[in-house]
């Protein structure tokens, strides 16, 4: 894979499409009120890694330059395969959940790897693990679509449901009610621990990615044909549908919220990335990343040079948003001016980025095994992380920052102390 060229910044603003221009700034108070007795919504859910598409890595590790260096403090070593999602409690930060290509979730304390319990019964790859708003219940989610639900103190399951292939999993931010998207393109919803269950059917195709809006009235999915819908989680009803030239081309992979829920950014397989006005459901702008390499028609038997969006998020202090590729490339864009800022290369593809709460500083977890810390302002790196001898899959940063949590194709969990001396 070759960097990204020179500079680049002005050079790639002349790439993108300006279709509207939307006020960037916060909207007025929306009511939240309370008639939400029907089915009141959840989103305190872990980033869900695409676990199929990392399942090839092979887990021999040490080769391809991922040294023996440790910078972890915590190791949690209970899994026996390739471990696909992380979760932190929201309410104390105090306690993971793992799940893995072994079948097994686990709940464990992070200050010392200790487990508290195993989420047992599940007979496929578990891919989706996440904790409700409150930490009073953890809810793990296999590929064959078998969820449960067990509550933290007591350790005991009190729900389970089984679905079509699962692609996502989230909680609701102030319920609980648990929202998933499956394989044949319905997207669920579950008051726990009563079952009381919404289905909201998509097009015949998987449902690849979701999000709660802030709001917790609403909900944004994407899908394996390029389309995203807006839907109303009380009535039940699609408020907005892009779909064709408004749509992707390809199939979403990620979908992400502002902070008030006023914009949406969904990204996909066509390496382009849609800023969308969620009141509107208009297409804002679109950043286009070029190809590495590019795209000639692929020989008998080999795969062409592909890149893609693998993961995003809005920055909460600074009109920033981050894009981060399977080719390596994370993309730092100005939305005040809607033009690209930086581009941090990396070695290798970039699975995953976080952005911390309070401040402008984005993280990453690459294919290479490291955990990075970008200034977002300045687009240097600040620090980087190594202690895993195989592709990184998933991770999670505490409320304070200070510390991550990652998972990989070495079987491990691990947990970084990353407090900086300036905070």
């Amino acid at each position: 894979m070759e960097p990204a060229e020179g500079p680049g910044a002005l050079g790639f603003h002349g790439d993108e499409e300006i279709i509207e221009v939307v006020e960037l700034g916060p909207p007025g108070p929306d009511d939240l009120a309370d008639e939400m007795e029907d089915v009141d919504f959840d989103d305190e859910g872990a980033e869900e890694p695409d676990a199929e598409a990392w399942e090839t890595e092979d887990d021999e590790g040490g080769e391809d330059g991922m040294e023996a260096q440790d910078d972890s403090e915590v190791t949690f070593s209970l899994h026996s395969a390739s471990v696909f999602c992380v979760s932190l409690d929201p309410k104390t930060n105090t306690l993971a959940v793992t799940g893995g290509e072994d079948d097994k979730a686990f709940v464990w304390r992070v200050s010392d790897g200790e487990l508290l319990f195993e989420c047992s019964g599940h007979k496929d790859s578990v891919t989706c693990a996440g904790f409700s708003h409150d930490s009073v219940f953890v809810a793990t989610g296999d590929m064959s679509g078998l969820i449960k639900v067990w509550r933290v103190d007591t350790k005991e399951e009190v729900w389970s449901f089984e679905v079509g292939d699962l692609e996502w999993m989230e909680w609701h931010p102030q319920a609980h009610v648990l929202l998933a998207g499956t394989a044949d393109g319905n997207s669920w919803m579950w008051k726990i621990p009563s079952g009381d269950c919404k289905t909201f059917q998509g097009p015949a195709c998987p449902a690849t990615c979701g999000r709660i809006l802030p709001d917790g009235k609403r909900a944004v999915v994407g899908y394996e044909d390029g389309t995203m819908r807006i839907w109303d989680l009380k009535q039940g009803t699609s408020l907005h549908v892009l779909k064709g030239q408004d749509g992707h081309q390809d199939p979403l992979t990620c979908v992400a919220t502002n902070q008030d829920g006023s914009l949406i950014m969904t990204g996909s397989v066509d390496c382009h990335t849609k800023l969308i006005n969620s009141a509107t459901g208009k297409v804002v702008c679109v950043f286009k990343m070029e190809s590495v390499a590019p795209k000639a028609p692929a020989g008998e038997g080999e795969e062409a040079e592909s890149n893609s969006v693998e993961s995003l998020g809005f920055c909460n202090v600074m009109p920033l948003a981050a894009v981060g590729y399977l080719d390596g490339t994370l993309a730092i864009y100005d939305l005040s001016t809607q033009s690209l800022r930086h581009k941090c290369q990396h070695e290798s593809g970039i699975v995953q980025l976080l952005w911390e709460e309070s401040s402008a500083v984005v993280y990453t977890c690459s294919l290479d095994g490291a955990v990075r810390l970008w200034d977002a302002r300045s687009g240097k790196m600040i620090s980087e992380y190594r202690g895993h001898s195989a592709e990184i899959l998933d991770f999670a940063v505490n409320k304070d920052a200070s510390i991550v949590v990652t998972t990989s194709g070495d079987h491990q969990a691990k947990v970084f102390c990353v407090q900086r001396p300036d905070r």
